[in-house]
């Protein structure tokens, strides 16, 4: 290489911004974990729960766009926390079918992992498609089902739920201190508790009134 060109080499090397390391769970937890139990400390305290807890219960209602935590300790029952405003979300009342029909989940899931780097601050991935999705889509005929639905910060989304990034800090914090496999997510299109469907509302599919009883019973058996 001659002189000039290592000097427009030199000076290129020396603009550039230095690349940035995606930031590990422990760091996020470490950044946003003080601020996350102090807001969610009054929530604990007025329902008798320890923090952290050893279960955790989200519930999603699509219509009333409210995401419920409930928690419980060791040997207790569990306990309405507090819920959270759904900022943002896409689609219709009804099951995800397929890739890119930009619709929320409905049934029963796991948190499968944490994204301490992701584009919408933090998220929690859900763990669709579940066997149960799957299993209904062989049925069905049906594939390509889709994936990488989140519960994550900002107030944008298409197929997830966006909290804003408070809630988001809040559910990342307290997830990754209970443990995934203490997490259970139940996805309803309403809050069968206090409505119905609308008489004229009509199933895609001729499993999704089953699949609307198990929620239903699930829902009714919560606080």
């Amino acid at each position: 290489m001659n002189a000039s060109l290592f000097g427009v080499g030199l000076l290129i090397a020396m603009a550039a911004p230095p690349a940035t390391r995606a930031a590990t769970l422990e760091e996020r937890v470490a950044q946003f974990g003080t601020a996350a139990r102090v807001r969610m400390q009054p929530y604990f305290a007025a329902a008798g729960v320890a923090y952290p807890p050893t279960r955790v219960v989200l519930v999603g209602l699509k219509a009333e766009q409210r995401l419920e935590l409930y928690a419980a300790n060791a040997g207790g029952v569990l306990r309405f926390l507090r819920s959270y405003p759904v900022l943002a979300a896409s689609g219709v009342l009804g099951p995800k079918l397929r890739e890119g029909d930009q619709q929320v989940p409905e049934g029963f899931y796991r948190i499968d992992s944490l994204n301490p780097d992701s584009q919408f601050h933090l998220s929690l991935r859900i763990g669709y498609p579940n066997a149960y999705d799957r299993r209904r889509a062989a049925e069905d005929g049906r594939s390509d089902l889709g994936g990488a639905i989140m519960i994550h910060g900002s107030n944008v989304s298409v197929g997830c739920l966006a909290l804003g990034d408070p809630a988001a800090e809040d559910l990342f914090v307290l997830a990754a201190e209970v443990g995934l496999p203490n997490i259970r997510l139940i996805l309803s299109p309403i809050d069968f508790r206090r409505s119905q469907l609308s008489p004229g509302y009509t199933p895609a599919l001729p499993w999704v009134p089953a699949l609307y009883d198990e929620i239903r019973a699930a829902l009714s058996a919560l606080p």
